[in-house]
């Protein structure tokens, strides 16, 4: 019998590993996790291979990426001018910088919120429907130095969507801050403070790029500013007043949101700003929130708006761990079953379901993976910064930030939520598609999209109390991950 011959061996056996490196999957692990990982580079993912598989499907695409990012509020502001130059520095960096969060999306307010020192308007004087006094000052110590300072730090850059909470209290049926309706009469006045708003922010070197017509217009329990509007005076409003003033006035590249409040009573607004082509012409999308459940994403309602309007923006503009002083430097607390919201204590009994503890850890991420995974562009968290006490905040409505400061010792801490919300804003950038997938393992929370660039941001959340591993694949390569109980994975597969 014949003998392989030495030299014919080796190159046989070369051959079978060049096909075996052939088949791996190239890719980059970072990792947050219960354990300690806080977006932490991992070398050793690979596990044994398994039956279970997440098959990506790149010619599968759905909505374009708009950006993921946070809010400035003059709380947060204010809290930042508090700190050394040094931590000051440094948590801006984690925020907009190539090394921290880099994000891409933001929000602030117009005029006073919840969030700020005290009730403030740009129109202070009554009667003024000309909007003479119009005056930003409130923001100028605080606010504006914030954003300026982030535009410094941001090379790519970020969008800006800017909120009333309310009109200026004499332009409403209740002269009051909290409440009440804009007066008919005044329709035209609180449409040229927009315009008013824009300049004034332009002139600082402040671009926005989109607006919502009211923050939460079905009101907030009367608690803190705010103003009604029915999706049918909002539409009004947009059609004949905001809408062609900003095109008027040369701000007509402005981004008109819609509805800006919880997702479940998403149908009727919808329903009313895209009744015809009339009520949806100067609408470019819809503005949601996610309080009506710390659980439950609403994929129908979500569906429903993007079938709608199926070329507009759908934004999640805001959301938060509310109704809970921070917990300062216990990373754990925010991996246990701890957190509970507004519902949790104040929901009518048949609607409790909506509001269980859950962890703020695992509410992040199941929401903004379920929003990614129905349709949703964008997803804004709400405060960038606050105390140990879960403000400042003129109303006392103390919530959780990413990042918590205390301005006394000149200490920042970021929480495990701040590296939740880089696991999505660094590597799924502005322009991405969300791209399609199969998942065998129902248990692991999946989402996927394609940069420009040609790169792949996978996002894998393990919530569970077992490790777990997953043959990944795509096309004809595979790659065999393991990912360890409560833990959040962003996998990139690099450009081809």
């Amino acid at each position: 019998m014949k003998t392989i011959k030495p030299i014919i061996l080796i190159f046989t056996l070369a051959l079978l590993i060049m096909g075996c490196e052939d088949t791996k999957l190239s890719i980059t692990v970072y990792e947050t996790s219960k354990s300690g990982h806080k977006l932490t580079q991992i070398t050793n993912f690979e596990a044994e291979a398994t039956n279970d598989t997440i098959t990506l499907l790149p010619n599968k695409t759905f909505q374009t990426i708009t950006g993921i990012g946070g809010s400035f509020t003059e709380s947060s502001a204010y809290l930042l001018n508090r700190l050394s130059k040094f931590n000051r520095t440094k948590v801006l960096e984690a925020y907009f910088g190539e090394d921290g969060a880099n994000y891409s999306l933001t929000r602030t307010h117009i005029a006073s919120c919840d969030f700020s020192l005290n009730n403030y308007t740009y129109a202070p004087v009554e009667g003024d429907v000309e909007l003479q006094h119009f005056s930003v000052k409130e923001d100028q110590d605080d606010l504006i130095p914030m954003i300026k300072e982030a535009i410094q730090i941001s090379k790519e850059g970020f969008k800006i969507i800017a909120s009333p909470w309310s009109a200026a209290p004499w332009m409403k049926d209740n002269n009051k801050y909290v409440g009440g309706k804009l007066l008919p009469e005044y329709y035209s006045t609180f449409a040229l403070y927009f315009t008013k708003y824009l300049e004034a922010y332009k002139a600082e070197g402040i671009n926005i790029w989109g607006l919502t017509p009211v923050n939460e217009p079905h009101g907030n329990g009367n608690n803190w500013e705010s103003m009604h509007f029915s999706p049918e005076e909002e539409t009004d409003f947009v059609q004949h007043h905001l809408g062609p003033k900003l095109e008027k006035t040369g701000f007509g590249d402005i981004k008109i949101l819609g509805y800006d409040q919880n997702r479940d009573g998403i149908k009727e607004w919808v329903d009313a700003m895209y009744k015809d082509e009339n009520t949806s012409k100067y609408f470019a999308g819809t503005a949601i929130h996610w309080y009506e459940s710390t659980y439950d994403v609403f994929p129908k309602a979500l569906q429903y708006a993007h079938n709608k309007a199926p070329h507009k923006y759908l934004i999640e503009t805001e959301g938060c761990i509310d109704s809970e002083v921070p917990k300062w430097k216990d990373d754990n607390w925010y991996w246990s079953k701890e957190s509970t919201d507004w519902g949790y204590d104040w929901r009518e009994a048949e609607k409790k379901y909506l509001h269980p503890k859950y962890a703020p850890v695992n509410r992040y991420a199941r929401d903004i993976i379920g929003c990614l995974n129905n349709w949703v562009d964008g997803w804004v968290d709400w405060n960038m910064v606050l105390d140990r006490q879960g403000g400042p905040n003129w109303f006392k409505n103390w919530c959780h930030a990413p990042v918590i400061v205390d301005p006394e010792a000149d200490e920042v801490y970021f929480t495990p939520l701040y590296y939740t919300m880089a696991h999505f804003s660094k590597f799924i950038r502005p322009g991405a598609e969300v791209i399609g997938l199969e998942n065998t393992d129902e248990t692991l929370q999946v989402t996927a999209a394609k940069n420009t660039d040609g790169s792949i941001a996978i996002v894998v959340f393990n919530e569970g109390e077992n490790n777990k591993t997953f043959n990944l694949k795509l096309s004809a390569k595979t790659v065999a991950i393991k990912i360890d109980e409560h833990t959040l994975q962003t996998i990139i597969i690099p450009t081809n």
